[in-house]
């Protein structure tokens, strides 16, 4: 299978699952075809509707998290073809998941491989991950958020460097730059997703739906709308029985049950 999703079960009762998509083509790089397009859209789809799961870790292995889109696959395609692929509904899956994903990134993350990475909630990645937008390089340009993404992340003039050379940069400069959530020694980043991943599945989920879901839509918002927002969605919370659960707890001084309610 070139996209295999595990799930490791809940170590505590009011814990939630987390589960590990893992990109699986080592013969090539892990590189984006649609094969692994279409499984990863599937696997974020079903896993955002699953109430068991809590949080998601998206890996490749250690050579490489997705080494970009597969050329073989796309250097005979006309205008047309391209188009017909719809390749943004795919996409679109994962970036409407409303399931935290944290992705771990070992090795390369080029091209549509960043783009993937970027398309998650954090990214943890190794101090030698490369990173990068070659597109440019082969006569075309990122087309998955390499443009748009990326300049939200670390802004115009650091994005428009990254696109027009098309070099790549490393886990330590991603970090440096804002584009790395965290950067640790390459043998600790699968580790180091999982653990923030297991934090989020402790907390409240309804809480955590609603953060996600604010920050992702007030970001292309005005400060107004997203105040407004950010407002209305913590005036929902207080309606929830986590909120008291969460409140008694802390009053109480016990750890708290959140059931997703």
């Amino acid at each position: 299978m070139s996209v295999v999703v595990t799930e490791h079960p809940r170590d505590h009762e009011d814990r939630g699952t987390v589960a590990v998509v893992r990109i699986n083509r080592p013969d090539a790089r892990n590189a984006l075809n649609t094969e692994v397009r279409t499984g990863l859209a599937e696997a974020m789809t079903a896993l955002g509707e699953d109430d068991a799961v809590r949080a998601i870790v998206l890996t490749g292995d250690e050579t490489s998290f997705a080494a970009g889109a597969d050329l073989k696959e796309m250097s005979t395609l006309s205008t047309v073809d391209h188009y017909l692929r719809h390749t943004e509904r795919l996409w679109l899956a994962i970036a409407r998941c409303p399931t935290p994903i944290v992705a771990a990134v070992n090795g390369f993350a080029l091209g549509g491989g960043m783009e993937l990475a970027m398309h998650c909630d954090i990214i943890v990645a190794g101090e030698n991950a490369q990173f990068g937008q070659p597109e440019v390089k082969v006569g075309i340009m990122p087309g998955a958020g390499g443009t748009q993404r990326l300049t939200r992340a670390v802004g115009k003039f650091k994005a428009m460097q990254i696109c027009l050379q098309g070099r790549p940069f490393s886990g330590v400069d991603a970090g440096a730059m804002g584009l790395a959530s965290e950067v640790v020694p390459d043998a600790d980043v699968f580790e180091t997703a999982m653990k923030i991943a297991r934090d989020i599945s402790r907390m409240p989920p309804l809480a955590v739906e609603q953060i996600k879901e604010v920050v992702l839509h007030g970001q292309d918002s005005s400060l107004e709308a997203g105040l407004a927002l950010e407002r209305k969605s913590l005036q929902i919370l207080f309606s929830s029985e986590d909120k008291k659960e969460g409140m008694a707890a802390f009053i109480e001084k016990r750890r708290p049950t959140f059931k997703g309610h």
